[in-house]
């Protein structure tokens, strides 16, 4: 036998059909259990919290499945993020289920299952063991703080690279049974895909070398004793075996940094100095592991304390961790399941523990999707070990499903708060120490789920709530400028905006916004300058080049107007707007044949708009088309009746026709 493979002893046929039967069974029992629980998410909505880049505001994502989209999922760094294989995934979901959430809500279900099978079968075939096997999926699938990564559209990121992470452990298994060139690529190949959905499985391949001590028993460390003591392979050969795997994961570190850099998501490594991330990440560790055994108090966001964390607080939880960790040390060869479902979440949370922080959260349920496997082993494992020691380890199975109704219930109850962005920051208002600055966050994110919804007045008020409790929360500033602007208190909006561009000078979205402000009061000189002086920040923002455009429309620089439009057709081609607007001012200036292109360009993006419709049929009318005049103005009536305009010009033509 080779080194590092496993002799199984075959089972009795009886028995072994039995067990394919109780597989089948509990694999049943997973997916009715998930779907019960999770099958309400296809009624929610998208919410506006990083649903907008990744589907609903993203114009790449939308334009589907094409060469073009191909190429810019594996070459963007939108959202300080590179991750083509989760930019795939959303963009045929859009070729398939358009702007309907219920599509993009149940692939993500539909992946969560499969991750739960597929955690299932690998469990069993590393270990045998059915029951536990089960009950670790079990957990997984129904836990409430996985419902994040599930309900979720945004996070489409996790359960992806999950999937990729389960078939990489699948596929290394198959190799350590019979280790082969191809096995080891697959597994290769898996960890790469699973890299380009989401970096998280940079610690995969040491959690593939702790397999090699339990439950795979490869390393020498746990076969000493039995009767073969040269059983096994020597540690520094089972670390060997893992460098190609840690190439590709430093490959993708490297990847990561520079692109979440440039992208502006490592800020708070300034804000925040290291003994306060590191004072942080020991009290999430723990708040992890209180919030596994009581899920109470889940919240889409957790602000980030800063130095307000109390030193004895900091000092119980440092204290915890290394004593569980030294227990887990200590038990490796009677309890070897206890060290690795312990250093398997230690391990895998390293990466998003905020040690390295990224926006401004403490910590995130998310990022529990993968490191809770490792406690949900330890419980599967030592509960029947702890009922042996009276006998009752039969009784194992029946005390795991009755765990399991309460988590159901809990679940249920968590799902349903992801329905819509007010239910969801409502509850994270509710539940999140109140006295932290950067709840002001979670506020402005609620201001905007009532302005989604049209509720003016109370995103308002919400706004003023944020700034209250942090004053120069810049989003919270603009938003509150912007909002008050649509309500038509401009004169307020406008001393908003000024406030902004006092505290943050060149933040881009407070420029535009002083701009759209000072636009609507007629000063229109004052808005060119502050359009253009966003477009100096960032001229590749094909919103700022609209609104310059549209700017100089309005004074009437038709030249400049039209370099801009097409400047923002560029950079967007499914810019129905720009199209719109640029058929305007190429009509004004005379150039009726570009501007029919550019009318029916925006109806051939969205036929339901009057507006595209109404703008050919003017060009119809100017160039004689009469009978093409009168469809084009019927077409804009029968989508707004009230287009009276229309009404008008659809006259003019049929009297044009009935002259000649």
């Amino acid at each position: 036998m080779k080194h590092g493979q496993q002799k199984k002893k075959k089972a009795p046929p009886l028995l072994e059909e039995s067990n394919k039967t109780l597989q089948i069974a509990l694999c049943v029992f997973l997916v009715i259990a998930t779907l019960a629980v999770y099958l309400q998410i296809q009624s929610h909505e998208y919410l506006i919290y990083d649903d907008a880049e990744y589907v609903t505001k993203n114009w790449r994502v939308q334009s589907g499945l094409t060469l073009e989209s191909v190429k810019w999922a594996f070459t963007t760094g939108h959202f300080a993020n590179w991750h083509p294989v989760t930019w795939l995934s959303h963009i045929i979901d859009f070729e398939l289920y358009g702007p309907n959430p219920a599509g993009h809500h149940l692939v993500n279900l539909s992946i969560h299952i499969l991750n739960t099978l597929l955690l299932f079968l690998v469990l069993i075939r590393m270990t045998g063991a059915i029951w536990q096997s089960g009950f670790v999926a079990a957990l997984f699938a129904l836990h409430p703080f996985n419902v994040e990564s599930v309900a979720w559209v945004a996070e489409r990121k996790n359960v992806l690279s999950t999937f990729f992470w389960f078939l990489t452990m699948w596929s290394y298994i198959r190799y350590v049974e019979k280790p082969s060139a191809s096995k080891y690529g697959m597994t290769a190949v898996f960890l790469t895909l699973g890299l380009l959905a989401k970096p998280m499985l940079v610690t995969l391949p040491f959690v593939l070398l702790m397999l090699d001590f339990w439950p795979l028993k490869r390393a020498k460390l746990l076969v000493k004793g039995e009767e073969n003591p040269d059983s096994g392979v020597k540690f520094s050969k089972l670390v060997w075996e893992k460098i190609p795997l840690l190439i590709i994961v430093v490959g993708s570190c490297i990847a990561t940094f520079i692109v979440q850099k440039d992208g502006g998501a490592l800020r708070g490594m300034e804000i925040h100095s290291l003994s306060t991330r590191f004072a942080n990440a020991m009290v999430s560790y723990v708040t992890y592991l209180e919030k596994t055994f009581w899920p109470s108090g889940l919240s889409v966001f957790y602000p980030h304390p800063g130095d307000a964390l109390p030193a004895g607080q900091i000092f119980i939880c440092t204290a915890l961790l290394l004593v569980i960790s030294f227990t887990a040390a200590r038990w490796i060869k009677k309890a070897p399941y206890f060290a690795f479902g312990w250093f398997w979440f230690l391990g895998t949370l390293v990466p998003v523990i905020q040690v390295v922080q990224t926006g401004a959260h403490a910590m995130a349920d998310r990022y529990a999707y993968i490191p809770l496997i490792g406690i949900f082993i330890i419980v599967a494992w030592g509960l029947p070990d702890l009922l042996a020691r009276w006998n009752h380890r039969e009784k194992a199975p029946v005390l795991f499903a009755g765990l399991l109704i309460p988590l159901m219930i809990a679940t249920s109850i968590q799902v349903g708060l992801w329905e819509n962005g007010i239910t969801l920051f409502k509850h994270a208002i509710r539940v999140t120490n109140s006295k932290y600055r950067d709840i002001a966050s979670t506020h402005a994110l609620l201001a905007n789920a009532y302005h989604r919804k049209g509720e003016l007045n109370l995103a308002i008020s919400e706004f003023k709530t944020s700034l209250e409790i942090k004053p120069e929360h810049e989003y919270s500033l603009n938003n509150l400028a912007a909002t008050l602007a649509e309500q038509g208190n401009l004169e307020e909006a406008l001393l908003s905006a000024q406030k902004l561009a006092s505290y943050k000078p060149n933040y881009a979205p407070g420029i535009v916004t002083l701009a759209n402000i000072l636009e609507e009061l007629g000063r229109l000189n004052e808005a060119q300058t502050y359009y253009e002086r966003v477009l100096e920040l960032d001229s590749n923002s094909f919103e700022n080049h609209l609104n310059l455009a549209n700017a100089f429309y309005k004074i009437g620089s038709m030249t400049k107007a039209i370099l801009h439009f097409r400047e923002s057709i560029t950079l967007n081609p499914r810019l129905v707007e720009a199209h719109y607007n640029l058929g305007n001012a190429l009509g004004q200036q005379g150039q009726h044949q570009e501007a029919q292109a550019a009318f029916e360009q925006a109806i051939s993006l969205d036929e339901k708009l009057s507006l595209p419709h109404y703008g050919l049929g003017i060009i119809h009318l100017r160039g004689g088309k009469y009978s093409k005049a009168i469809e084009a103005f019927e077409q804009a009536l029968t989508l707004n009746p009230n287009l009276e305009q229309a009404r008008h010009f659809l006259a003019e033509a049929h009297d044009k026709i009935e002259k000649k």
